[in-house]
This record gives structure tokens, C-alpha cells and sequence, in this order.
């Protein structure tokens, strides 16, 4: 069983929406490091965002698994996570997710197993089927010239990692005899005293895929609208069709990730999502880098096919000043049904994303401690 109680995974599931919110609002980091900015300031704005979300109302805070890139530095989930464990106190923390076919299913079990032994009951594990990178990095990442047979394995490996994490393996299973741990193995050995409980998990996808797997076995799932706003619609609709019920989940609830960044002035809003933009255009050219600041993102000579992208890419990024995020926020609300929106801020500086939640958490009346 996925906790000593089903009752108590639904309530780590579904969150409570703060002030006026329509729904629960949380945060996804990727840790964006910006130009003139060092790895070491990036993760202490995690810090201080963490600390936000907890004192503010956010329902939970995630980190989400990139490599070789140089203006994210998430690539190492469970180690950020544990950091932020150690400065936060009630705020849920989790992955946004691990890439699954990128790790072995027992060190995924024994690392998050860690983290429910360093933060009991808030620990949330999100698990996607993409690399989170291109091609050649998956590769190196999974040592096979055929990445792609992992992805095609995710069912497989998802099971595995969840008996992993039950610790239930039947008998006669080759892994039987092998116990994730921190894990329930601790609860059942002489004079155990572990809890049984071990992280929720929550499938991530950017299609229809994932989010098909999550209504089968009862999931909570998570839609990356972020960047496959397209798909947005067919794949919620898609989760709700095919949801069955389970220990976990008695209702379909999906959360879905939101690009957004409110500032105080409207102009600045458009000047920090430019930035943000000119990154992600580097990123599909080939050319990933840092975030470059807004002054050299105003100063770029974009082309005519990335200034189509720019303009396509931006009119899913919610921006402006708080009120008009706010409306954003509540438009897409109601349009998509989501129960949880999950908002991420990409921006050059980190006093910026800060004072972008800080000004969201303001416009919806959430709580200050």
C-alpha cells in the first residue's frame, strides 16, 4: 500500500487553495541561472523561494531533472530537495519530475525513500518518461546507444519502482529478496519501528501517454502546459476518460505547470519574458547558455522565423502585473479545470522570480506566515 491509510494519501494529494486563489497554487524551479550569476546563487534563491512558498501558502514546491544545460542547474533533484528540506518545515517539496528511464527504479526508491526519512509525510515523487535533455546526453546518461528503449519501458519501470518503494516484490521475484531502504522493510524487521508510508507518486507527461498510464492505475497527474500548451486539453480530457480508481485516488486530480511572471511594472514583464524567450530559442537552435539579462535580450537582432517563435512561445507565458496574472491565472482555471496550478517564473535574476510570487501570493489575498 501506497500508506498506512488511503485517506492520508489523498490528503497529501489534494491541497487546499489559499485566500482567493481558484485553486491550490504551487511552484516549479528549474534553478535557472542567469547570466553574471554563478550555480551557488541560483540554489540560494531556491532557498529563498522554498521559504516563500511555505510562509505564503503555496502548496508544494518541486524541482525538475535537466542536463547539459547551462541556464538550469536541476540536475540533480534529490540532492536539491534534501537542501531544501533542511530550510523549509511544512511546505511539500518534490520532483517535477525525475526522468524514470534515466535511473535505476531502486536508486530512485532509496533516494526518495532518504527524503521521506529527512521530511516524513512531504515528500512528493513526479516521475516523466522523457530524458529532460537531447539525445546524445540521454545517451550518456542511460549508457545505451538506444535511449529511447527506456522511454518505450516506462510501464515496466514504473512498476518495478513502485514494488520497490512497497517493498512487495511476490515471492519468487528475482528481486525478492532485495529491500529499498530507508524503506517499509525497517517497519517488519525485528523491533522496526519505520513507518510504512513512502511518497506519493505522481506521473508527468507532455502528451498523451503519460497521462493515459495515470488514469489506468489511479495517479495523480501532472501536464507540463508550460510548453505543450497544444496539448494541454485532449491530454486532461484524456486522464479523466481513462481514470480509474484506486487506494490512492478516488477522483481524477491533475495539476497543471504554468509559465508565469508578474512584475510591478507591466513593460518590465515583457522585458523579462523576452529574456526568457531568447533562452529557449538558443536552447532549440542548438545553443544553450545562461539566461541572458533583459538588456541583451532587448539588443538581439532576432531573425524573422524567432521572432514567430518568440511570439508563439510568449503567448503561453502568463505576464504583466499582478492583477493581470492574476486574471491569466484565473482564465486558464476555468478553461482547462485543472485542480492545482503549478507556476513557474523564468526570469534573468532571482529577486525577480521572487518578487513575481511574492506579488502573485499578494494579488490572491494568500497568507503571510
Amino acid at each position: 500500500m501506497a500508506a498506512d491509510d488511503p485517506n492520508e494519501a489523498r490528503d497529501e494529494i489534494r491541497g487546499k487553495a489559499q485566500g482567493t486563489a481558484p485553486v491550490p497554487l504551487s511552484v516549479l524551479d528549474l534553478v535557472t541561472v542567469g547570466a553574471g550569476r554563478t550555480a551557488t546563487d541560483a540554489l540560494r534563491t531556491s532557498v529563498e523561494l522554498s521559504r516563500l512558498a511555505e510562509t505564503r501558502g503555496f502548496h508544494r514546491y518541486w524541482v525538475a531533472e535537466h542536463h547539459s544545460m547551462p541556464g538550469v542547474a536541476s540536475s540533480s533533484p534529490a540532492v536539491i530537495l534534501a537542501h531544501l528540506a533542511a530550510h523549509t518545515d511544512r511546505v511539500r517539496l518534490g520532483s517535477g519530475g525525475v526522468m524514470l528511464p534515466n535511473h535505476a527504479p531502486l536508486v530512485i526508491a532509496e533516494q526518495f525513500g532518504t527524503l521521506e526519512a529527512m521530511a516524513p509525510g512531504r515528500i512528493d515523487l513526479g516521475l516523466g518518461r522523457a530524458p529532460g535533455t537531447d539525445g546524445a546526453t540521454a545517451a550518456a546518461l542511460r549508457r545505451t546507444d538506444r535511449p529511447h528503449e527506456g522511454a518505450d519501458d516506462f510501464p515496466q519501470q514504473l512498476a518495478e519502482l513502485t514494488r520497490f518503494l512497497d517493498d512487495d516484490f511476490p515471492d519468487g521475484h528475482r528481486y525478492a529478496r532485495i529491500h529499498a531502504v530507508p524503506g517499509p522493510v525497517q517497519a517488519t524487521s525485528p523491533g522496526g519501528v519505520q513507518s510504512r508510508h513512502r511518497p506519493p507518486i505522481w506521473l508527468l507527461g507532455s502528451s498523451g501517454f503519460s497521462a493515459r498510464l495515470a488514469g489506468v492505475l489511479g495517479l495523480p497527474f501532472a501536464f507540463a502546459h508550460h510548453f505543450s500548451a497544444q496539448n494541454t486539453l485532449p491530454a486532461l480530457d484524456l486522464y479523466r476518460e481513462s481514470f480509474q480508481p484506486s487506494e490512492v485516488l478516488d477522483a481524477p486530480y491533475a495539476l497543471i505547470g504554468v509559465s508565469a511572471v508578474a512584475t510591478d511594472d507591466e513593460k518590465e514583464a515583457r522585458r523579462q519574458v523576452l529574456a526568457a524567450a531568447l533562452n529557449m530559442v538558443r536552447l532549440r537552435t542548438g545553443r544553450p547558455g545562461l539566461v541572458p539579462t533583459p538588456e541583451e535580450a532587448e539588443a538581439y537582432a532576432f531573425s524573422s522565423l524567432e521572432r514567430d517563435f518568440v511570439d508563439s512561445w510568449n503567448a503561453n507565458v502568463i505576464h504583466g502585473t499582478a492583477d493581470q496574472v492574476r486574471t491569466g491565472l484565473d482564465d486558464l482555471q476555468k478553461r482547462t479545470g485543472a485542480d492545482e496550478l503549478m507556476i513557474t517564473a523564468n526570469a534573468h535574476g532571482g529577486d525577480v522570480r521572487v518578487r513575481s510570487y511574492e506579488l502573485i501570493a499578494d494579488a490572491y489575498g494568500m497568507p503571510r506566515g
